[in-house]
């Protein structure tokens, strides 16, 4: 359908950087998510007060803003502290990296409210059945709280992830080879920016996709109560029609 003219090896390399900065962000800024739900109801109030400018502050900024700021700014940084030791030569945080951090923390001020709101969802009274029969706070959050958890924020974890894998392509600014600046790269030495930008579409869409029906397995796999059901009206059907 359509002519890459040899550039197809790159989009896929692209495809796969795409794809190894979404999953890493992905994992990464779930455990800010969870910590920062955690500080949200925690009942230290600097703990409060940290994760609400935090929520407040990464929701107000705009994703590229961040990656720019932090892999040029990450740089200085790291150079101001080494110079304390001694160490005077440039460093420079990798584009990889630089994304991965600017995404996590952002995905993980969205996943803080997600998860945030499904401890809530869950009934006090389990809390404390849990602590009536000796669980530790730790068990109880582990073995009562998170598998909850799960249940419920996964249809909004799974709409950030599809968000997140779409801001990757911010990451291409500051030179990540991805799915956009191989495309880019390909569109300026053809000449033919509709066809690469669209192939880099194409990409995007069936990476959704992917991602879309994993969801779904995922919230089926999370959900015995409907799997059950599903399974008890398999069984009352009648296996053939009845004659009139």
């Amino acid at each position: 359908m359509f002519d890459l003219q040899g550039f197809g090896a790159l989009l896929l390399s692209g495809a796969t950087v795409t794809i190894k900065l979404a999953v890493t962000s992905l994992i990464i800024g779930m455990v800010l998510g969870l910590m920062g739900a955690t500080a949200k109801l925690s009942d230290v109030w600097i703990l409060r007060k940290l994760a609400t400018v935090y929520t407040a502050t990464m929701r107000g900024i705009p994703e590229l803003l961040l990656v720019l700021f932090i892999y040029y700014g990450g740089s200085i940084l790291l150079m101001s502290i080494l110079k304390r030791f001694g160490y005077n030569e440039y460093v420079e945080v990798s584009a990889f990296w630089g994304g991965v951090m600017a995404l996590s923390i952002a995905f993980g001020a969205y996943a803080t409210e997600i998860f945030r709101m499904s401890i809530q969802e869950i009934p006090v009274g389990q809390s404390e059945a849990a602590q009536a029969v000796g669980m530790r706070p730790f068990q109880i959050f582990y073995r009562v709280t998170l598998p909850q958890v799960w249940q419920i924020a996964l249809p909004g974890l799974g709409n950030l992830f599809l968000v997140l894998l779409k801001d990757t392509a911010l990451v291409s600014v500051v030179g990540l080879k991805d799915i956009m600046y191989q495309s880019s790269r390909a569109a300026q030495s053809t000449q033919q920016p509709f066809t690469f930008y669209m192939a880099a579409a194409i990409i995007y869409l069936g990476l959704t996709m992917i991602i879309t029906g994993f969801m779904l397995w995922l919230e089926w796999r999370a959900n015995p109560a409907a799997r059950y059901a599903k399974k008890l009206s398999r069984q009352s059907a009648p296996s053939q029609p009845i004659a009139k």
